[in-house]
């Protein structure tokens, strides 16, 4: 590869992983440059999925207490602030905040709609060695379902989704090379496949077109 050509990105992009995830909030916590607020949602996920599988509780019973026990801290905190002068409990800004909501909400509607449209053009047979790669990786989703709850394969995807693009991100061209070289075996391994195989499937004869 000369020097003048751009290196090529993992899946074809041309922006930065910041501006894939959408450029605002939650690419900052995704990406660790929010630390405060990617730890506690890494540790508030973790605390919830060990409640629930390994302590077993019910996740309405979970909820209850949790809202019960954030009520009593609040009433014992409204309580004492005048005695003690506190500052009175307050809704955090974060979760007032409109424009991070927006911001989530949008990012969320864009990377559905590229799914949905990946997933399209998958289908329709477009790129055959990503066709049978994306029916192989849901065959293996669905016998790793077999094994694991709902709540484990949720938890994992999001402990992947708050470390895999603070990871890419931190050794990119690393990732893009070795990527670069699986797809070019991927491509060449379907290739011998499609000469030897595919080529071979006898074919019926064209019809043509009756015209008017």
């Amino acid at each position: 590869m000369s020097e003048s050509t751009p290196p090529v990105k993992l899946f074809g992009r041309e922006r930065p992983i910041h501006h894939v995830l959408g450029g605002g909030t939650v690419a900052d916590v995704l990406l660790w440059r929010n630390k405060t607020a990617a730890a506690s949602l890494l540790i508030g996920v973790t605390v919830i999925w060990f409640l629930i599988e390994v302590v077993e509780y019910n996740f309405v019973s979970l909820l209850s207490q949790i809202l019960i026990t954030a009520m009593l801290v609040v009433f014992i905190w409204s309580a004492l602030s005048e005695q003690f002068q506190w500052t009175p409990c307050k809704i955090p800004e974060v979760i007032l905040d409109e424009p991070t909501f927006k911001a989530a909400a949008s990012t969320f509607h864009e990377r559905l709609k590229q799914f949905l449209s990946f997933i399209l053009d998958i289908g329709c047979g477009k790129n055959l060695p990503l066709f049978f790669l994306t029916l192989v990786s849901l065959w293996i989703l669905s016998v790793i379902g077999n094994y694991f709850s709902f709540c484990n394969i949720l938890f994992v995807g999001l402990l992947c989704l708050e470390t895999l693009p603070f990871l890419y991100e931190r050794y990119e061209e690393d990732v893009d090379s070795h990527a670069r070289m699986m797809h070019q075996q991927i491509k060449k391994m379907f290739s011998e496949f499609d000469f030897s195989f595919l080529n071979k499937i006898p074919r019926g004869p064209v019809k043509e077109k009756k015209t008017t």
